[in-house]
């Protein structure tokens, strides 16, 4: 059984008892979770995923909450955040080294100002490390493993680094989907700073024309099949502007969905259920889920076998 008075020995972090999620995540949707867990470093997390293991204790863990949606009834169980403890930056002998915590916002400036060349394209990408690097992150033919070398993560409470021919890595996956990142290496190379800063001007324009940025959301819903454009399919299916409640396919990117003001997870669920069933319909292709779905029930979801 759970003993919050264990989790606090392993744990100097803060702990939260029914904290709600929806202020912790880009959708601004979701219930509370029983239990908020701040780690404060890796050896902490480590004995606390083998503790939970242990007893069979469910578990998730949380960046800035960015490309999830949390359930209305919140998460039952314990939530991780990793993102105040798990943020480090260097650049040191050639080699960034970054916490999986780290914004990608922050790695791309880090990088910029280090005159390192690659990272500029994840500019604009909502989310941390950890996360961009399990859903092997990316943008205009560029993906957060290419300048890659190695990963550290948790793989059954226990700390591993993976080279990255080790990890599986491919179009938004990988094989690091049932582990805890806990930080990346990676080599760049050299660039000229102006021109890396311009390029990043360039692309955060580019993604902001294109995407509807003054709305909640958790970034693209779907996947884009081989050889398609899911927003293309959405929007050729006459889906732009479709809405339950407070949740609607956005008129500017029709591969996102947006909270226009009290939006419910049931409402943003619904959506991806009606754009899944016309896709389909219309042209035979199943769009599967890029963003990641917390603290729901099985038959909640059952749509999307």
């Amino acid at each position: 059984m759970l003993s919050l008075e264990h989790i606090r020995t392993l744990c100097s972090g803060e702990i939260h008892i029914g904290e709600p999620l929806a202020p912790m995540t880009s959708f601004r949707i979701g219930g509370p979770a029983d239990i908020l867990i701040e780690p404060v470093n890796g050896e902490e997390l480590s004995a606390l995923v083998r503790y939970f293991r242990v007893i069979d204790a469910s578990f998730v863990l949380l960046g800035n909450g960015s490309n999830i949606l949390v359930s209305d009834e919140g998460i039952r169980g314990v939530v991780i955040n990793i993102e105040r403890h798990f943020s480090s930056l260097s650049f040191d002998d050639g080699v960034v080294t970054a916490g999986a915590g780290v914004r990608l916002s922050k790695f791309v400036d880090f990088c910029v100002r280090h005159r390192l060349a690659g990272a500029e394209m994840l500019a604009g990408i909502p989310g941390t490390l950890g996360g961009g690097v399990i859903m092997n992150a990316g943008a205009y033919g560029g993906e957060i493993s290419d300048h890659m070398l190695d990963v550290t993560v948790l793989r059954d409470g226990i700390m591993r680094t993976l080279k990255k021919s080790e990890s599986g890595f491919r179009y938004r996956g990988s094989d690091l989907r049932g582990d805890i990142v806990l930080s990346a290496r990676f080599r760049f190379p050299e660039g000229d700073e102006e021109a890396l800063k311009a390029r990043r001007k360039e692309l955060l324009l580019k993604r902001n024309a294109a995407q509807p940025v003054r709305w909640p959301n958790a970034g693209s819903i779907f996947k884009n099949p081989e050889g398609r454009h899911a927003a293309r399919l959405i929007e050729e299916s006459g889906l732009k502007g479709y809405a339950v409640g407070g949740a609607q396919v956005a008129e500017q990117h029709a591969n996102f969905i947006i909270n226009t003001g009290g939006a419910t997870a049931a409402d943003v669920l619904a959506v991806i259920r009606h754009v899944r069933a016309t896709v389909r319909a219309r042209t035979d292709v199943t769009l599967e889920l890029e963003i990641l779905l917390l603290g729901f029930a099985p038959e909640a979801i059952a749509f999307l076998n």
